[in-house]
Formats: structure tokens, sequence, C-alpha cells
């Protein structure tokens, strides 16, 4: 990589991401907001479930996703902004970012795919409650906890979580020229994202997928996570709090 100078974004240019990137946040939460409330089950309209309704459960993960992980990755945005601005400073970065946004985007949207096919699996197979898709087996809630707290002190957790955490170093190592090495370093960060947070994302299937308080608790605990300086600590406590809620489901 030639240099790593970390330039100044222009006022113009820094009010637009900011207000661009806090105008699609907030437009994810209304219409995650507005799924969480309709009691409805998804894709219930449809006479024929399946097709239907896996495309409603995409719908439905890919906005929460995009609602719960983008407060999350503003430090590596405005990073990845800073850098364009320090190394091309006669050029604009706002395409090149929202470009980084869009292979972000893009790797969370796979997940979200993956997710909504699991969960039409579990609701067919009545593991899981339709519409909030919450775990019906205490036992089974039970189980997702102690595992999900195990993997917050996993080696896999420490090195994405390590490369959510330090935007400065990721873009050192993974820096690719032009808007194809933009969307492709996107892409990368958003593979960190998904191996640093799955687990948590499975709890949502605890209290259930559509359960507003709880999306909003583990958005700001992963954005804790990724952000402070007890990150990493409040990670390992975080996963023992987790054990302790799970095995108390399990002897419950």
């Amino acid at each position: 990589m030639r240099g790593a100078m970390v330039g100044r974004i222009p006022g113009g240019e820094k009010l637009v991401l900011g207000l661009g990137l806090a105008a699609i946040i907030a437009l994810s939460w209304v219409c995650t907001v507005w799924l969480a409330l309709d009691v409805r089950p998804v894709g219930a309209h449809h006479h024929h479930a399946g097709a239907g309704q896996i495309g409603g459960l995409f719908a439905m993960w890919a906005v929460m996703m995009m609602a719960m992980m983008l407060p999350t990755t503003l430090p590596m945005l405005t990073m990845y902004a800073r850098m364009h601005q320090g190394r091309w400073a006669e050029r604009s970065s706002l395409l090149p970012t929202a470009l980084f946004l869009l292979g972000y985007a893009i790797a969370w949207t796979v997940f979200s795919g993956a997710a909504s096919l699991l969960q039409f699996w579990l609701e067919r197979s009545a593991v899981v409650g339709s519409p909030v898709g919450a775990l019906e087996s205490r036992a089974a809630a039970g189980v997702v906890l102690v595992l999900a707290g195990a993997f917050q002190h996993s080696p896999l957790k420490n090195a994405c979580l390590t490369q959510c955490r330090t935007p400065l170093s990721f873009l050192m190592t993974a820096w690719r020229e032009g808007h194809a090495g933009a969307v492709a370093m996107g892409l990368h960060h958003g593979l960190f994202c998904i191996g640093c947070c799955w687990a948590l994302m499975a709890l949502l299937f605890v209290a259930g997928v559509m359960n507003l308080l709880w999306m909003g608790a583990i958005t700001v605990y992963m954005a804790l996570e990724k952000i402070v300086p007890g990150g990493k600590a409040l990670a390992r406590w975080g996963g023992v709090a987790l054990v302790l809620a799970g095995v108390a489901a399990l002897l419950h």
C-alpha cells in the first residue's frame, strides 16, 4: 500500500456522509419497527407459503441487519473516507465510501438470506413460533445462550473483533485500489463483522426475531464491543453472562 496517510474529510463531504449514513440507518430502523409492529406472520398473505414467505423473511432480515449493523461500522467507514482523502486529497471520497458500504451490505445480505432460510425451516419444523420467531423450547433457548456465550471466548471471536476494533490496521493490510477494490474491501470487512457477530444474532431467536427491545440491546452491545476501549473485556464478560443465563434456562 502506498503510504498510510490519514487525511481530513472536507466539511461538505463530511456533512453529506454523515447525513447519508444517518438517513440509511434511520430508514432501516423505521422499516424494522414497522415490520415488528405488524402482527401478521411475514408472508402469511400468500395462499401457498414457501417462496413468498421466504421472500418476506429475507426482506425482514436484510432490513434488520442494516438497522443493527450500520451503527457499529461507523468508525470503519469514517476511517476509510479519511484514508482515501489522505491518499488522493484532490478526489472526493463520497463514491468510494459508498462502494465500501455496498460491499459491506452485500456481505450482510448474504447472511440475511441464510438466516431467513433457517427461520423458515425452524418455523416449518415448529421449533420457533410465527410471527415472532422465538424458540418454543426453553431448553433450546438455553442451549443457544450457552453456545453464544462460549463463542464470545473463542479465538475466532477475538480475531474478528480485533479487525473490527482497529479500522486503521485493517485498512492498511486490506487496501485495494479502484472502485472494485472499495467494494471488495467492504465485503472483506463485512465478513469479519459476520464472524464477530453471528452468534449474537442467533440470540434473536431466544426472545423473538422481531423483538424491538432485544434488537436494540444487541445493537448497543455490539457497538460497545467494537468502539469502547474495554470492548474485548466487555465481550468476555458478556459471554459469561450469556452462559449463566443459558444454564439457568436449562435448569428451570
